[in-house]
């Protein structure tokens, strides 16, 4: 997963967006913001989880050195490059498939399209 990727590189900082992001990227449906928050710490305890409002979110700030993006986010971090002074490496992770070879996402799962690990339902 990307956030396995993530912490293979070192201190992981997650931007998790906003229930208002959220719901204009994904629609209606969407699990609210505590709800992800408590899923991705489940998934990792020491991970520092700060809330976006925007695509761009904090990754603009000087303090990171790279970005694990997937190919739906990676020219998102092609544009946080072009307005930072020095730009983030980035590391493009390869979507994880699900049973049919479509991409796993949150949008297929809540569309019971398939389940958390790719079976289609």
């Amino acid at each position: 997963s990307i956030i396995s990727k993530a912490l293979e590189e070192g201190d992981v900082t997650i931007g998790l967006t906003s229930d208002t992001m959220a719901r204009e990227r994904k629609g209606e449906g969407v699990e609210d913001y505590n709800q992800r928050e408590a899923a991705l710490r489940t998934f990792a305890k020491e991970l520092e989880i700060r809330k976006i409002e925007d695509p761009i979110g904090f990754a603009i700030e000087e303090d990171y050195r790279k970005i694990v993006v997937s190919e739906e986010t990676k020219e998102t971090a092609s544009e946080i490059n072009r307005r930072r002074e020095i730009p983030l490496e980035i590391i493009e992770i390869d979507m994880i498939l699900a049973q049919d070879g479509q991409p796993i996402s949150s949008t297929r799962i809540r569309n019971g399209e398939i389940d958390r690990e790719g079976n289609l339902i």
